[in-house]
């Protein structure tokens, strides 16, 4: 299975374009009360154009490009609105500190704000139902736990997904129900998908009875791969040792490793170069509210689980050793909060990145202590290392704070897992961009 149609991709993109133009076209007509002329039209179709670009863009970061966040009806609206609080912010910077197109529209950007969410919202809501570009294949879900559940909830609210589900096996340990009835279920309801979980134990029993419905022209596919496609992230309870067998060790990244690496350091440079204006006043401010220690440098597990001495801020009074966030013994500075909330304690590790020991994107690095802990109680939790750690990650861009449970720690995992397996440039950026709006918006404090 494709992991999405490009076709509604392509058809919701398309809309969204659409949509923007004609909202203009309708705010003009509200502004002046009338048609609005073909000049008219164009004076501010041109500089228009120039920011939809960036709204656009803006769309892209916000997921609104993705199933599972696109579609789902209650989120659509907020999320929306805030992608729409942002291109607000666009187009006044545009119109007003660059007013070359010799407009400065006040009340239509307003009206235009208004009129564009309204219709996005219910292209978004509405309108993608009718798309009509794939009919929909009947699926059978074969799988059991929480994976399963929420797979089955997502699938069948979600009007773009080229499937749905109109039954679910739930399979469990020494479940006596008869694999023929399962396969007489598939025929008289149509069925020409089965999702199932092959790695689980009590399917092996039915597999032999399953292979019958190839007859029939259906398809199986691993549960883990529709989870993965659907969620962005990999479910450590459906995968195996095969899986990385499988994912991990064929895949080759020799260019993309060089490639990387150079960005590394070309945009850690210009970055570094600035933020030394402002670092002998951070130290000044650390050193002067308590006499204390300048910089923090704690050990963090790297790549190939190689310890390394991480470079930030001192911002405790004395700082937690990798301590969970309520067994912390130490006490945050006046200053230390301002640093962790603009992020400006992070700053100094940009020059771990040059010297190796960081890249700009990867998995968060752990203390030694933590990893140790979580490798006995979480499977795969070392996998994470196998490649370098980052700044900031596929799982920090999902997880607004740091994992302080168990639990909490196999749901980053998860996602660091799944950039494992899926990184390249593209989701780079992706991470990248989303990383830049966490930071201004400040929603990852």
């Amino acid at each position: 299975m494709n992991r999405f149609p490009s076709t509604h991709i392509l058809a919701v993109f398309l809309g969204d374009v659409v949509l923007l133009y004609v909202s203009l076209y309708a705010t003009l007509g509200l502004r002046f009360l009338a048609l609005p002329s073909r000049e008219l039209f164009m004076l501010h179709a041109v500089p228009f154009s120039l920011i939809f670009i960036f709204w656009i863009l803006a769309f892209y970061v916000a997921s609104l490009y993705e199933p599972h966040t696109v579609v789902f009806k209650s989120k659509i609206p907020s999320t929306i609105l805030r992608v729409e609080a942002w291109n607000s912010a666009i187009a006044v910077l545009f119109f007003y500190l660059i007013p070359v197109f010799g407009i400065t529209p006040k009340t239509t950007l307003f009206l235009f704000l208004f009129v564009s969410f309204v219709l996005i919202t219910l292209w978004r809501v509405f309108g993608v139902q009718f798309l009509g570009l794939r009919k929909k294949e009947r699926a059978l879900l074969v799988g059991a736990g929480r994976e399963a559940d929420r797979l089955f909830a997502a699938v069948n609210a979600n009007p773009l997904y080229p499937m749905s589900f109109y039954s679910r096996f739930n399979i469990k340990e020494g479940d006596a129900t008869d694999a023929h009835d399962l396969v007489r279920r598939i025929r008289q309801e149509e069925g020409t998908i089965v999702v199932i979980d092959l790695d689980h134990d009590a399917v092996s029993p039915h597999l032999p009875v399953l292979y019958e419905l190839l007859f029939n022209r259906v398809r199986f596919v691993p549960q883990h791969a529709i989870y993965e496609d659907i969620f962005d992230r990999i479910p450590i309870s459906l995968i195996g040792h095969r899986w990385f067998l499988e994912h991990i060790s064929s895949r080759t990244h020799f260019g993309y490793d060089m490639f990387k690496r150079s960005m590394d350091v070309l945009l850690s440079l210009l970055l570094a170069v600035p933020t030394l204006i402002i670092f002998p006043i951070v130290a000044f401010l650390i050193w002067w509210e308590d006499k204390g220690p300048v910089f923090y440098t704690p050990l963090r597990v790297g790549e190939g689980n190689i310890p390394f001495r991480i470079f930030k801020f001192r911002t405790m009074t004395s700082m937690d050793g990798g301590r969970r966030l309520g067994e912390s013994v130490g006490r945050v500075t006046r200053i230390g909060s301002f640093l962790r909330k603009s992020r400006i304690d992070e700053l100094p590790q940009l020059w771990n990145v040059i010297s190796g020991d960081l890249s700009l994107i990867g998995p968060r690095p752990e203390f030694p202590d933590l990893v140790s802990e979580y490798a006995e109680q979480i499977p795969y939790y070392n996998m994470r290392h196998l490649i370098k750690p980052g700044l900031s990650g596929w799982a920090q861009v999902h997880h607004e704070k740091p994992p302080q449970t168990v639990e909490e720690t196999k749901e980053k995992l998860s996602y660091d897992l799944y950039y494992l397996k899926h990184r390249s440039p593209v989701l780079d950026i992706k991470i990248a961009l989303k990383t830049v709006r966490t930071l201004l918006s400040r929603t990852g404090v």
